[in-house]
């Protein structure tokens, strides 16, 4: 029975859900702008009259003040709807960025000469239903009164706007960079596959020349580690101990072919990498490019093995291993080092540390952890 593959891709988050709505050309709020108004014209309705004397002599106790009272709730549901509307239309046209003293005065004529005239008619025609003569003094307080609420207002739906619109924009740049990131990501790791694949049949043609009964054993082993790469293909990250795993099968094919030529040694604490949780995290088959590229450009034999050493350093792994390097290796694919730095630093923000000082050389790999 075939072994089961192993599924290693996760479901993204669909960056879009996460943006506001727009309405009109406007950003609103999640919660839309309702309860403001469900508040906010009753209070104006109900409060300015009183304060500005429209009742006269009306009193709680007369059917007169409560039916005024409903009168002037729909003269701040009128003023309130109205403005909201013009500025919903200005919206549309004008930008602050691109037009903003036209901008400012386009909202202050709308406000003025919609609220203004709008007002002056209203309380006229209230104190034609009182069968008074209208209070000038008091019809001037209470359209500037009405006026300067309406800026006020005004003032506060443009500042909401405009915080929203930042947002919106905040995302959009950020679904717009995590696009980019993960095309760049797919671009590299699209370059993995067939450069493994390579290296392996070519490993696998120099085996079976020289051992079938090995070859065997070896389509085995690769047919195992292969399984890894295509479980693994379209995920970014895998854990330490994953990794770990693989390198060790993929050294097990090396080791068909090149015998103790070639020594690994994988220390304890980077085995125990992952013990408190299997957090940590590392780009899948950056190891293997390591072991990879160390037995392909150097020199050693059975009387002077290459030894290569994984260790945990804080947050990272170092692969070490002796400096010999050889008169005239094979020549790359163009996947190596370059790519997996690449690749770490778009996703754990730092690239290799790579020290070539001395007689080892050694390679750092950045690990993501939360």
């Amino acid at each position: 029975m075939a072994p089961r593959r192993r599924r290693c891709n996760r479901r993204r988050p669909n960056v879009n859900k996460t943006l506001p709505k727009r309405d009109d050309g406007l950003l609103i709020s999640p919660l839309g702008d309702r309860p403001i108004m469900a508040i906010g014209i009753p209070a104006f309705g109900l409060a300015i009259p009183l304060l500005t004397g429209l009742y006269g002599t009306l009193t709680p106790a007369d059917f007169g003040f409560w039916a005024g009272s409903l009168y002037f709730v729909g003269l701040s549901a009128s003023i309130w709807l109205g403005n909201r509307w013009l500025l919903l239309q200005q919206r549309r046209h004008l930008d602050w960025f691109a037009q903003p003293a036209r901008k400012l005065m386009m909202l202050i004529a709308a406000n003025v000469l919609y609220t203004a005239p709008l007002t002056l008619l209203w309380i006229a025609v209230w104190y034609r239903l009182l069968g008074q003569p209208v209070d000038t003094s008091a019809l001037q307080v209470v359209t500037l009164t009405n006026v300067i609420c309406v800026v006020f207002v005004t003032h506060a739906y443009e500042t909401v706007f405009l915080i929203r619109e930042r947002e919106t924009d905040m995302m959009r740049v950020e679904r717009l960079e995590r696009s980019r990131v993960e095309g760049e990501l797919a671009a590299l790791t699209a370059q993995i596959d067939p450069h493994f694949l390579f290296n392996s049949l070519n490993t696998l043609g120099h085996v079976i020349a020289h051992d079938p009964v090995r070859a065997r054993d070896f389509c085995d082993r690769l047919a195992g580690v292969y399984r890894y790469v295509l479980g693994c293909r379209g995920q970014q990250l895998v854990s330490v101990d994953e990794e770990l795993a693989f390198v060790r099968d993929y050294y097990g094919l090396l080791a068909l072919r090149f015998g103790s030529a070639i020594e690994l040694i994988v220390d304890a604490d980077c085995e125990g990498a992952d013990a408190a949780g299997g957090r940590s995290r590392i780009p899948p088959l950056a190891l293997q490019t390591l072991l990879e590229n160390a037995v392909k450009h150097n020199r050693f034999d059975a009387g002077s093995p290459l030894g290569m050493r994984l260790s945990r350093h804080g947050d990272a792994v170092r692969f070490t291993h002796a400096k010999r390097p050889r008169s005239s290796s094979r020549p790359g694919a163009g996947v190596g080092l370059s790519n997996l730095d690449e690749r770490c630093r778009l996703l754990t923000g730092r690239g290799l540390d790579i020290d070539r000082a001395g007689a080892h050389f050694a390679v750092t790999v950045p690990l993501a952890v939360p």
